[in-house]
């Protein structure tokens, strides 16, 4: 097993108030959901649950230890990961259709000529955001830690376990997050001169996490 029963149940309220807590990928999604629709927010949320795994797999090979070694690395990471958010934010409020654009139809709650395929690029969007931030990184080899046991179990598969929870968790609470978001943000839609408004205040979430990246 990897994870012991006392060390599972130990972990899982802590992880669920952890995944609770109003961060950048919860904001993220929220915002979106508002803006853009119940299936963007999913897709996006998915995708930075989907980066827990990434980042446990780090963790447990002792590559996101390296950002503790290595400040300039963690600055540069940070750099990328705000200018990134920074790009989704324009992404928003240019008209058009690469980024985060199109618009949602309030009838319909679905993005006006979105293809199929282009769910997977909101996918990739959210997992990109969650893996460039190197706050994440860091946070998940100090959380992770403390809950880590001597004994038989290594290290590394114990935080293999602890992150296949936290993403599990992660998928649930993000895709509630999304639905929920979406549905207040149609009826928000059924004002026509709301979609302006929305997408503002959706790409200033964007810009205070981009900020918030970049200086602290």
């Amino acid at each position: 097993m990897l994870l012991s029963a006392e060390q599972f149940w130990g972990f899982l309220p802590a992880a669920l108030m952890v995944t609770l807590a109003p961060g950048p990928d919860l904001l993220a999604t929220m915002s979106l959901g508002i803006s853009r629709g119940r299936r963007v927010a999913v897709s996006f949320g998915l995708g930075c649950a989907s980066g827990c795994l990434i980042h446990t797999a780090l963790a447990a090979a002792g590559i996101s230890s390296l950002l503790q070694r290595f400040p300039s690395a963690e600055w540069m990471m940070r750099t990328v990961g705000g200018c990134y958010l920074l790009w989704l934010a324009w992404g928003i409020l240019r008209p058009s259709t690469t980024t985060l654009q199109p618009r949602i139809s309030a009838a319909s709650n679905v993005p006006v000529g979105l293809q199929e395929n282009q769910w997977t690029a909101f996918f990739l969007r959210g997992l990109t955001a969650n893996l460039i931030n190197p706050k994440v990184a860091l946070f998940f080899l100090s959380f992770f830690s403390s809950f880590l046991e001597s004994g038989e179990r290594s290290s590394a598969r114990q935080l293999v376990g602890l992150g296949l929870v936290f993403t599990a968790i992660a998928v649930i609470v993000f895709s509630l997050v999304g639905l929920f978001s979406g549905r207040y943000g149609r009826l928000l839609r059924a004002h026509p001169r709301t979609g302006p408004l929305l997408d503002r205040i959706c790409a200033l979430v964007f810009v205070y996490l981009a900020v918030t990246m970049l200086l602290y």
